[in-house]
């Protein structure tokens, strides 16, 4: 047996023989989603609107759960409507952050304004929007 097998392939490889390779069909089989997906990540997604610059903001409240973070939301805004509101995700927690503040002396007066409503507040820097001109 091993003997023929040993013949077989001699004779495959020697020079006067040629192989000869036959066309044929390939069928993908997906799942329709995946086109879906593939067209979601094609997207051009445009940059942001708004010009950003390098400036302060103030850390009130976090929280994992989102409804609580809503709710200081809505009473700060209540008290300081002018003063422009984010929350943020990172996990596991949401954070709520105000202002647009250019200089840490403009986001420390307002921390010294809430700092008995929101003792553990705190100001960060981060990417901000042009403060609004009133």
């Amino acid at each position: 047996m091993k003997k023929t097998i040993l013949l077989f392939c001699l004779w495959i490889l020697s020079p006067g023989n040629t192989v000869v390779y036959s066309q044929g069909n390939i069928e993908v089989v997906k799942d329709p989603r995946i086109n879906e997906l593939i067209k979601k990540q094609g997207e051009v997604i445009p940059p942001a609107t708004s010009v950003q610059i390098n400036g302060y903001r103030l850390q009130l409240f976090f929280d994992s759960e989102r409804s609580k973070v809503d709710q200081a939301r809505m009473q700060f805004a209540k008290s300081f409507p002018k003063i422009e509101t984010y929350v943020t995700y990172s996990a596991p927690n949401y954070f709520l952050r105000v202002g647009d503040f250019r200089t840490q002396l403009e986001a420390d007066r307002l921390k010294a304004e809430v700092g008995t409503t929101y003792p553990t507040s705190f100001i960060v820097q981060e990417k901000v929007n042009l403060p609004r001109i009133d």
